[in-house]
């Protein structure tokens, strides 16, 4: 008999829970509505990025994804050619630099430049002053994950001097 009062008190606990779940399922209908995207390789073009801001030919930027209200930073692919290179910048909310392939260059206001090889992660945190690029002979692509405050993601300044540059 204890068996059974058991089961039927199980029984009914599940019943309320079902209950529960399911007067509260359009909330969580609403709050799970969102679904997983796949953005499909070559959906988005490519673009060369303004050479205001660079020495040698503008890298190459294949977008990966734009900032937005779930995650405020955005995603991209950025190839340099042989001795191509940002100018000096910052980001108001940091920048990750995955090495892809190749091999790059960096450097940090006021400390020695840096060679970046492939699988080399690279934290710029917010405000800190630098620059990133291709080595004289060699292509870098490099996944920038950068940071966005108020649709703003880099801070442009002067350019990298040759002294700076050569100094590796």
């Amino acid at each position: 008999m204890k068996f059974l009062t058991a089961v039927a008190l199980l029984l009914v606990l599940v019943m309320l829970e079902a209950s529960a779940q399911s007067r509260a399922e359009p909330a969580a209908a609403t709050t799970t509505a969102a679904a997983q995207q796949i953005t499909r390789a070559g959906t988005q073009a490519s673009i060369v990025a303004s050479p205001a801001h660079f020495t040698g030919q503008p890298p190459r930027i294949d977008p990966l994804w734009p900032a937005n209200h779930d995650i405020n930073a955005t995603g991209d692919l950025v190839t340099f050619e042989p001795g191509a290179h940002s100018d000096w910048h910052t980001h108001p909310a940091g920048q990750y630099l995955v090495v892809e392939s190749g091999v790059g260059l960096t450097q940090q206001w006021g400390k020695p430049v840096q060679v970046i090889r492939p699988g080399d992660v690279v934290w710029c945190p917010p405000g800190v002053k630098h620059w990133h690029g291709a080595t004289p002979t060699t292509a870098v692509t490099i996944l920038t994950i950068t940071g966005t405050v108020d649709g703003k993601n880099v801070i442009w300044m002067e350019k990298v001097t040759d002294a700076q540059n050569h100094d590796h």
